[in-house]
């Protein structure tokens, strides 16, 4: 086996978290929908994909090294939403969370001269930084627009594809 129980445990939980993330964007975008904010709903659909894509990659993962697999149950996500906001302020918490748990399990392979799960959780770390970077752009663009101007988002999104 090439991963150790408690890295295997820590990529299940993971997993998990890649789910949920994946489920909150989908809310996020029906949100968005429901407002007719086409461009921007686009944009978390496909998040929401990127996650569920995510998720299968440590799938995959686990029995390539020999580990067990054990996906654990996903909670309801948030799917009310009082402003647009809100919902791009919630995104950026819960990729901040997601850096954080992706850096656990690097700190973890480090600690357990996993190279391996080093090498393959290397491109989770570098996508963390464009997942951060894209939500804290996407924040400040409508912190400075406004939720009355948030068309101007939406026009921005247009010309950004």
């Amino acid at each position: 086996m090439l991963i150790s129980k408690d890295l295997n445990t820590a990529i299940n939980e993971q997993i998990g978290h890649e789910f949920m993330a994946s489920h909150t964007y989908n809310n996020i975008a029906a949100y968005f929908e429901n407002l007719a904010l086409k461009k921007l709903a686009g944009m978390f659909y496909k998040q929401a994909n990127e996650e569920h894509e995510h998720a299968l990659k440590f799938i995959h993962y686990i029995p390539q090294t020999g580990g067990i697999l054990a996906i654990p149950a996903v909670p309801a996500p948030k799917s009310d939403f009082t402003s647009v906001e809100e919902a791009i302020k919630l995104s950026l918490d819960w990729e901040l969370e997601v850096t954080r748990r992706i850096n656990n399990l690097m700190s973890l392979a480090i600690k357990e001269k996993d190279y391996i799960a080093q090498d393959f959780l290397r491109w989770f770390v570098t996508e963390q930084l464009e997942e951060v970077s894209s939500m804290e752009n996407l924040l400040k663009i409508i912190q400075m627009a406004g939720e009355k101007n948030i068309f101007m988002l939406e026009a921005y999104l247009s010309h950004e594809g």
